[in-house]
């Protein structure tokens, strides 16, 4: 075993893969993109419950069905994409990383500080390495603001926000459920947000921060995300529905940014708004797998007064997690890439958590 892990098979094959939990991303993300990779072979299904592994088995016959975390051995697996519902993230991470088995961990990569410190932990003790991240930031229309961004000098502020019109998921369930969620539309669409954020910015530190959250929609069953093609439950939780922060770096760059689940929008959109001292360049698309979206991408630079469209390449929904499985075959074989995954998750959830107290403190 390398200083990662088991990297590959021996013979030079693809990467053989374990899925667990076997829930709606597991089934329509993450299994059909690992059967088609060509650097990736999905090994393994693992959920404890016989009729969702009998459910998967008709879906996709591939791989072994499992009934346990601790059927998954590092001599058969080289990596565990865990998609359990958040309560679970860190603890299934956890006992697979101990074991030596490296795992790509779905968001929220943890709930707290202290499930982030209990990851750098097993990552330590176990050597294998914790893999994470958002595949908005692999988007090609993210990226192509990126490289936007330094045609526009210095970076002051960046607006960015995911707002839905009707996508509260699996209104009734675990999503909204604080104990099992860690929270509502902040830790669901906002990790995503985050994640771009610091792509643009780097891992700056965040000096202050506010924030507010409201619940206007999740207690009517009318606002649940139809499009996930999930048995209707009834409507409710303890979470919010949309929360909205402003940040402030330590080198002085300010951010707004705001996650709804659900809204008076017609459709659902996400804007990122970059604004530098020698221009603005502005990303309008549709992150995520709804139907409930215009058209393809805008992404506009301005200058001088002037916009310019700039042309974005054309793909289709989620191909971003097909990059995304491009880039985690090559951080897989880098040892740059040991506790990298925890550093962004701890500055992400420091900032989670910081803005729900400061929502605690005022909110009515």
């Amino acid at each position: 075993m390398s200083g990662l892990g088991a990297t590959a098979p021996a013979d030079g094959g693809p990467i053989r893969t374990a899925v667990v939990g076997l829930g709606w991303a597991a089934r329509s993300i993450w299994l059909p993109r690992l059967e088609r990779h060509p650097a990736f072979a999905a090994a393994a299904a693992v959920d404890p419950d016989p009729a969702v592994r009998a459910t998967a088995a008709r879906e996709h016959p591939g791989p072994a069905l499992l009934a346990s975390v601790d059927q998954v051995r590092p001599e058969e697996i080289d990596l565990a994409v865990v998609a359990v519902p958040n309560h679970l993230h860190c603890a299934v991470a956890c006992a697979l990383l101990e074991r030596g088995v490296p795992v790509f961990l779905e968001k929220p990569v943890c709930l707290d500080s202290a499930e982030a410190a209990r990851l750098a932990e097993a990552e330590r003790s176990g050597g294998a390495v914790l893999l994470a991240g958002s595949a908005a930031r692999c988007r090609a229309d993210v990226r192509a603001l990126a490289e936007l961004a330094a045609k526009i000098g210095t970076v002051r502020h960046v607006d960015v926000s995911w707002v839905r019109s009707r996508g509260i998921p699996s209104a009734g369930g675990w999503f909204t459920d604080r104990a099992k969620s860690g929270g509502g539309a902040l830790v669901d669409l906002g990790w995503h947000l985050l994640d771009v954020l610091t792509d643009l910015l780097g891992p700056v530190a965040v000096d202050q921060v506010v924030g507010s959250v409201t619940d206007d929609f999740l207690h009517d069953g009318a606002w649940r995300a139809v499009w996930r093609k999930e048995a209707p439950t009834a409507a409710g939780g303890d979470v919010e529905d949309t929360a909205r922060a402003f940040l402030v770096t330590g080198n002085g760059v300010s951010a707004s940014l705001r996650a709804s689940w659900a809204s008076h929008e017609p459709r659902d959109v996400t804007a990122i708004r970059i604004e530098g001292s020698a221009g603005t360049a502005e990303l309008r698309c549709t992150f995520g797998f709804s139907p409930n979206r215009d058209g393809g991408p805008v992404l506009t630079l301005t200058r001088d007064g002037e916009p310019e469209a700039v042309a974005v390449p054309d793909e289709e929904i989620g191909a971003e997690y097909h990059r995304q499985l491009d880039e985690l075959a090559a951080l897989l074989a880098d040892p740059a890439a040991r506790g990298r995954a925890v550093a962004d998750a701890t500055r992400t959830i420091g900032v989670i958590e910081r803005v729900y107290a400061s929502a605690a403190r005022t909110r009515r």
